[in-house]
């Protein structure tokens, strides 16, 4: 027998590998660079400069009566409005303000805190309870309560102030401290406002489970609802508060006992005083009293922000 035969076969060569051309380079786009974000926004030169304008118009007036309460009687009247004067009158003023005609100026500030609490504190109270209520549950006339309310927000309060004189003189409410209080009970803006935040702030599913434990409804809402509701009881407080503080209609075709006056219905009567016979002006002691009368809502604006700003975005974003 022969010897095998051995075949040896020549693997055939691998042609190299072309390798794909290389993509052109593109060049940079320049605005490319450009684009925003919310990290980096678009910078606006027209709605900087309005914005500007919106601050100077805004703490223009502010400027005016800081600048005008270190200034005398005289001093007013003989220097330049948005700078200082030749003498320093601020805490001589101050000391005046709560002194002049028997000390009248606290008399009205105490008046006006007691509107605040007992008014602006109530509607605070009621627009929190009808708008949970409005919100979280069904009942007969539930739409025709909807009408009433956004039909009360669109009248404007002027248009009422004299039926509702009319009325509480036949009570025999005029001229006390309730024909004021009792109308600042009423905030239709705030109702609506806690109704509409009422409905997104609140799970319907987190007062059921809380049912299911056994909580009552008034437990549910203290303990659950209630500190969910925060933001947008501050925010209705701020509205209620800064309104009720600055009421001057309301007070002035109720009350003609100087001794029941707020602050801006005494304030207006210290500067009528020049126009009388044998008046004396004291506009150095009005805008010294303005300027008091404005820092108790800055005070509460800062010291309640962080609550009202927590809720301005809530319900924005569905989980």
């Amino acid at each position: 027998m022969g010897s095998p035969t051995t075949v040896t076969s020549e693997a055939a060569p691998v042609p190299p590998r072309r390798r794909a051309p290389a993509a052109p380079r593109l060049r940079a786009d320049p605005r490319a660079r450009r684009r925003h974000s919310v990290a980096r926004p678009r910078r606006s030169v027209l709605l900087t400069a309005l914005t500007g304008l919106v601050v100077v118009y805004s703490l223009l007036p502010l400027v005016w009566l800081v600048i005008g309460a270190t200034k005398t009687q005289k001093g007013l009247a003989t220097s330049f409005g948005l700078w200082f004067g030749g003498d320093f009158a601020l805490w001589d003023n101050i000391a005046e303000t709560f002194t002049y005609d028997d000390g009248v100026f606290t008399r009205w500030l105490l008046n006006t805190l007691l509107y605040v609490v007992l008014g602006a504190g109530g509607a605070t109270v009621l627009a929190v309870l009808g708008g949970y209520a409005l919100a979280k549950f069904a009942f007969p006339g539930k739409r025709a309560v909807f009408a009433v309310v956004i039909g009360a927000v669109a009248v404007p309060g002027t248009a009422l102030a004299i039926p509702t004189f009319l009325m509480f003189s036949e009570m025999g409410l005029t001229n006390t401290p309730w024909a004021v209080i009792i109308p600042s009970l009423i905030s239709p803006f705030g109702l609506y406002l806690m109704w509409v935040f009422a409905t997104e702030a609140i799970p319907t599913e987190l007062m059921e489970a809380a049912r299911m434990d056994g909580a009552g409804e008034l437990r549910i809402f203290f303990q659950v609802c209630l500190p969910l509701l925060a933001p947008g009881t501050v925010t209705v407080l701020l509205f209620t508060m800064v309104h009720t503080w600055n009421n001057y209609f309301l007070p002035l075709i109720m009350i003609k006992d100087p001794d029941w006056y707020p602050l801006p219905l005494g304030l207006n009567s210290w500067n009528a005083q020049a126009a009388t016979s044998g008046g004396q002006p004291v506009f150095h002691l009005v805008i010294t009293g303005s300027l008091i009368t404005i820092l108790p809502l800055i005070a509460a604006f800062l010291l309640l922000q962080r609550y009202w700003q927590s809720g301005l975005a809530a319900g924005s974003v569905k989980e």
